[in-house]
């Protein structure tokens, strides 16, 4: 006797109602269950095998893994129902757990019963190529998150995958470190790119899928080419200022940037130390990199000065003490948040070292 089930990933919420055991999927994806990587096989090397619930899941898991299409699993001294838990079993893997609800777009079943045991066959469709699904970066909180998106970011790769464990964050939270990391990157921050995220599953849980998508705003070879020029120009102003450190170092780096680069238009550090010209986003931009060429620490800000749009930068004069900079104003130079804030400047101080 034969059953056969087509399980199309983006109905699967409306055949939760179909089997008497949906009342198991109604709970969230809040714990993370660890899959073996190499489920116990049947007899057969090509059959695994499952004696419960759980072990059915782990096998549908397995072959998403792997991104096989076809698979066979042997249910061995198995005393529940099969056709509802083979149901529940799919609809589990392709609806909530994070890889399936991000590669999979449909899983057949079928099962047949032998003398002493079931034989499901497993068909699954997807929407992602094996190599996606294998360029999937595991990783656990945001430092390891920005470190995956500074490589990205710094090839100009279109696409960031990431399995990220212990996720309660948002789109809104993964949108603010890519802006972050950005500014991080100054050697290839050449133009805010576009970018999209999506988060798999769409809902809840403890571990999720999140894809970037990112689109440049010139060609990649292009990009390549100016981040190459900029980090040779970057290297040939070095000797200027690499004997210097602490404050010196700042200043230095400063009055290096005022005699090179007249205040005006253009967003990059591509535009100051290449055209000669920038704003104070292309300025900031400019003493980040010069400042990562020496070794020197500091991190971009973006604020307002008088209501208008602003960037500067934060430098540490000294391990644990910072200091305020703009490179585009005679009259901000390594100061306190209280001096800055008496000149007019407003910034998420959440976000930066207090410099007092």
């Amino acid at each position: 006797m034969k059953w056969k089930q087509t399980i199309p990933a983006l109905t699967l919420a409306g055949l939760l109602g179909l089997s008497g055991c949906s009342a198991m999927l109604e709970r969230s994806w809040q714990v993370v269950t660890p899959h073996p990587e190499h489920p116990v096989t049947a007899d057969d090397a090509d059959t695994l095998r499952a004696e419960t619930y759980q072990d059915l899941v782990n096998d549908v898991l397995y072959f998403v893994k792997q991104g096989i299409e076809s698979g066979s699993i042997r249910l061995v001294n198995y005393t529940r129902d099969v056709e509802a838990d083979l149901n529940n079993a799919c609809l589990e893997v392709a609806k909530d757990a994070p890889l399936g609800a991000y590669a999979v777009d449909y899983i057949e079943h079928d099962s047949t019963r032998v003398v002493e045991y079931y034989e499901a066959r497993i068909r699954i469709g997807y929407r992602r190529t094996p190599e996606q699904i294998k360029s999937i970066k595991n990783v656990t909180g945001s430092g390891a998150i920005r470190q995956v998106l500074q490589d990205k970011l710094g090839r100009f790769a279109p696409e960031a995958v990431l399995q990220v464990a212990y996720f309660a964050e948002d789109e809104a939270y993964i949108a603010s470190l890519i802006r972050q990391t950005y500014y991080d990157t100054p050697a290839a921050a050449l133009g805010m790119p576009d970018y999209t995220v999506t988060l798999y599953p769409a809902d809840a849980g403890q571990e999720r899928i999140v894809e970037i998508l990112l689109t440049y705003p010139e060609p990649t070879e292009e990009l390549r080419t100016k981040s190459q020029e900029l980090l040779q120009a970057a290297g040939a102003l070095l000797p200027s200022f690499q004997e210097e450190e602490g404050d010196a170092a700042a200043r230095a780096v400063v009055r290096l940037l005022r005699q090179k680069v007249r205040v005006g238009t253009g967003p990059t550090a591509y535009d100051a130390l290449i055209g000669g010209e920038a704003d104070s986003e292309g300025m900031a931009l400019a003493f980040q990199l010069l400042c990562q060429t020496a070794g020197l620490d500091s991190q971009v800000v973006q604020g307002t000065l008088d209501g208008m749009s602003r960037f500067w930068n934060v430098f540490a004069i000294a391990p644990g003490r910072y200091a305020h900079v703009d490179p585009s104003a005679g009259d901000a130079v390594l100061l306190s948040d209280a001096s800055m804030t008496a000149l007019g400047y407003v910034w998420d101080q959440n976000t930066v070292p207090n410099c007092i």
